[in-house]
């Protein structure tokens, strides 16, 4: 039987706009391209990919704001202007959320690294699995199936 999964919250910074996941994430992730060192002003953004029917919109609401182009649909508060979330057309089966701004972003460490042939000399993370770009489309099942086995195992203490 599989452990249940209590709904999780979150917030932007000033906490105008809040959602919610009520699924645990398919997988975790870091992006050290430059794109996200600039929207994050950081070394690399965090993000976690949940279902998209798990994920919602609690309160407020978010605009798209650090355009890519048509591709990607980067969401912020309108108010703080945090990048909370991204969606992907055509890849509408999950929701890329700033893990970060979950309420206990603890448990999520990302789990693969990607844009590391971008990555600053001195940035590390924790991550399982490094791709210079992103993982060929091939990979992902694979590291799905990986990450939920790694995900239970940490819930476990294993």
């Amino acid at each position: 039987m599989k452990p249940s999964f209590s709904p999780l919250s979150g917030a932007c910074r000033c906490g105008r706009v809040r959602f919610e996941v009520s699924a645990p994430p398919l997988i975790t992730m870091a992006c050290h391209c430059r794109g996200c060192q600039r929207m994050s002003a950081s070394a690399f953004s965090l993000s976690a990919a949940f279902p998209t029917q798990a994920f919602r919109v609690t309160q407020g609401e978010a605009i798209i704001g650090g355009l890519h182009g048509d591709d990607v649909h980067h969401y912020c508060c309108p108010h703080c202007m945090s990048w909370m979330f991204t969606r992907i057309p055509g890849m509408d089966m999950f929701v890329n959320v700033r893990s970060s701004l979950l309420n206990d972003p603890q448990p999520f460490a990302p789990f693969i690294e990607s844009w590391t042939s971008e990555k600053l000399r001195w940035a590390s993370t924790p991550a399982v699995h490094s791709y210079a770009q992103f993982p060929p489309m091939e990979a992902y099942e694979a590291l799905l199936l990986e990450y939920e086995e790694f995900r239970t195992k940490q819930e476990r203490g294993i």
